[in-house]
């Protein structure tokens, strides 16, 4: 029963399913591997070497040019991902688990008003109630770590650093779903690591850190992850309109409050299962409305 319920969600909705719980395990190692005092630039380098060479080993299988056709728009990708990876893992480092997912998981907002504007997407209703529904699960989960003073629990710094990695996801999905028409997946993947590999080593400069062994398979786990999400998530963008993928890639929000209980002690307060069963039931109205069309 399980399997033909499965069966019976769009192709392109499994995909982002695969890669919001492909990207949850990734920030979870993320979150493992700063306790070894590894710098998120760090991180963002490591990633990026694990991806590069899975992506090279795949464009070769696929005998394909590694290059691309827009390579302006591929290089912009690059550029804009990393940047917008680089502030996602210092959130991830730097707040709870779950709330940090929170912050970044207010990208499908701007994602839908990126592709409004510059893709010329109509936001259809079911995508638009998902929005809505997941937004009040979002201000259920944040609002009490507002005291009554108006003073905010979480840092200031952290908070803004999560919400321009938001926006910059947002304007890196849109680029990719410009990207899917004239360039391959395999192409756009591999640009991400093409760019954020030097990147982050220039900006890392000379505060490396040696890994233990430990840290190292955490490191490859991040990387292995980050490739199975970046695989699940283009193709869903192949296969659907920006604004509908992105709103049912909330559930990566559930999949972070779990992990951070398992493997971090979070507690989830009474609002956080509150704000999850509202993003839940957005992501149902979202797979029906799809569904219907």
């Amino acid at each position: 029963m399980f399997s033909q319920f499965f069966l019976s969600i769009p192709i392109s909705l499994r995909f982002m399913l695969l890669s919001a719980l492909s990207f949850a395990v990734m920030t979870a190692f993320v979150k493992l591997v700063s306790a070894h005092n590894i710098p998120v630039l760090e991180i963002v380098a490591a990633r990026g070497l694990v991806s590069l060479m899975i992506s090279y080993v795949d464009i070769k299988r696929k005998k394909i040019s590694a290059w691309g056709n827009n390579k302006k728009l591929l290089i912009a990708r690059g550029t804009v991902g990393t940047l917008a990876l680089i502030c996602v893992y210092y959130a991830v480092t730097t707040l709870p688990l779950a709330e940090a997912t929170l912050l970044q998981y207010t990208y499908p907002v701007f994602t839908a008003m990126l592709a409004f504007i510059f893709l010329k997407e109509k936001i259809q209703r079911s995508t638009l109630i998902c929005i809505l529904l997941c937004i009040l699960g979002l201000l259920a989960m944040v609002k009490p770590n507002l005291s009554f003073d108006g003073e905010v629990v979480l840092p200031w710094f952290s908070v803004f650093v999560a919400l321009a990695g938001a926006l910059g996801s947002a304007i890196a999905y849109v680029i990719v779903k410009r990207l899917s028409k004239v360039e391959d997946s395999s192409v756009i993947i591999f640009y991400f690591p093409l760019i954020s590999l030097p990147l982050s080593l220039i900006l890392l400069g000379n505060d490396f850190v040696m890994p233990n062994m430990e840290a190292l398979i955490l490191l490859l786990f991040v990387g292995i992850f980050t490739q199975i999400g970046q695989v699940g998530l283009t193709k869903a963008m192949q296969t659907e309109v920006v604004a509908k993928v992105s709103a049912f890639s909330y559930v990566q929000v559930v999949f972070s409050a779990i992990f951070g209980l398992v493997l971090f002690n979070e507690i989830p307060s009474i609002w956080t299962f509150i704000g999850g069963s509202l993003i839940i039931l957005g992501a149902i109205i979202n797979i029906f409305g799809s569904n219907k069309k």
